[in-house]
């Protein structure tokens, strides 16, 4: 079995809002030398060769929100995190949903900071 590359509860992928993905992806591996996987027209994860994971993604939307990036925490248990966030006296922004890639939830902490937390897919029973 091979040990995951995920930490709990630490930052794990950050989430770049953009416009037009094509170009942002022309431009970071311009700039950067990033390389990337791409999930169809909305969406290409940023790939991380130190990880051999994604360390991050470009997200097609309308217009670039004023927060700029999501930061994204990675949780081994996610409905213990929403708890654990709630109890701390942050506020769920959207409850638990599927992805490809697994589950997801967004939060605000008490100072108004906009969040995400991630957990694999659950195994098949």
């Amino acid at each position: 079995m091979t040990e995951s590359p995920h930490r709990h509860h630490a930052i794990d992928y950050v989430e770049i809002p953009v416009i037009d993905v094509a170009a942002a992806k022309a431009f970071y591996r311009s700039a950067f030398g990033w390389t990337f996987t791409d999930y169809g027209p909305d969406y290409a994860g940023i790939r991380d060769p130190a990880r051999s994971a994604e360390a991050g993604g470009l997200a097609k939307t309308d217009a670039v929100r004023s927060g700029g990036p999501v930061v994204l925490l990675f949780s081994e248990d996610l409905d213990a995190s929403v708890d654990a966030v709630v109890a701390a006296g942050g506020r769920i922004v959207n409850a638990p949903y599927e992805f490809p890639g697994g589950r997801r939830f967004e939060f605000t902490d008490p100072s108004g900071n906009a969040l995400g937390v991630w957990a694999e897919p659950s195994s098949p029973s």
